[in-house]
């Protein structure tokens, strides 16, 4: 199997900084997107801090006899502990946080995912397009109660009050889970800056009409600009493909 792929962040419309994040490991080894929250700067130093020491993390344990599954759960943890540290040594910033979701490829193991927050892993497969993530938000957990429609949870003002995010002392939690793929599938990591922008069937529209992984995240970033382009929009791309 062959992995191609391709990382861009733009800081949209709004905003005038990006508290956005990402990292491609040059070996397809692994894909980071983190989405930074708090103020004097502190959401850019979060989702840094997160992508740097997840990517620290893995590089430096990749031939441990961990599961993938154990070094991208520990990666996670190392990364609330580095958050949490700097929020000590500089209390102006000790209300940031961030998401993050982390794609491992690590053969023979099965591709693993984790992930705290609201940034999300999708996989179009064919026309199909399938949110693999569950958003750790107080909106998420109202769909799933059937508290509120996905339609009404799209303009409540509540939907982007996260229930987990690195950066806290409370965290007892992150998501780690096994990913089903196969040939032909793409991947899609992303911050909300898409998602709050395009409904899953225009993702999907993107993803299957541009076959070049490069020209598709920029469309998909250019059209959640014309939709309004509110927040910073990352985005990674995977696409796994037969060897040639």
């Amino acid at each position: 199997m062959k992995i191609t792929f391709t990382g861009c962040t733009d800081p949209g419309l709004i905003r005038s900084n990006n508290q956005d994040a990402y990292y491609v490991d040059p070996e397809g080894r692994f894909f980071i997107v983190a989405d930074g929250m708090g103020g004097h700067a502190g959401g850019e130093e979060a989702s840094r801090i997160a992508t740097q020491q997840i990517k620290a993390y893995l590089a430096a344990h990749w031939e441990s006899p961990k599961s993938a599954s154990q070094l991208v759960e520990q990666a996670l943890w190392e990364a609330n502990t580095a958050i949490l540290e700097d929020q000590q040594s500089n209390p102006e910033r000790a209300d940031m946080g961030t998401t993050a979701v982390v794609v491992v490829f690590r053969d023979p193991e099965p591709p693993v995912c984790g992930h705290v927050g609201d940034s999300r892993l999708y996989r179009l497969r064919g026309s199909e397009l399938s949110q693999i993530t569950e958003d750790h938000t107080w909106i998420a957990r109202a769909i799933k109660t059937g508290d509120l429609s996905a339609d009404e949870a799209r303009l409540h003002p509540f939907r982007h009050v996260l229930s987990r995010c690195l950066g806290r002392e409370d965290l007892n939690q992150v998501d780690i889970q096994p990913l089903d793929l196969q040939i032909g599938d793409r991947l899609l990591l992303c911050s909300d800056g898409l998602t709050e922008e395009l409904v899953d069937p225009q993702i999907a529209n993107y993803l299957q009409d541009t076959p070049w992984l490069d020209k598709a995240a920029i469309s998909l970033v250019e059209a959640a600009k014309e939709q309004g382009g509110h927040d910073n929009i990352t985005i990674v791309l995977v696409a796994l493909e037969e060897n040639s």
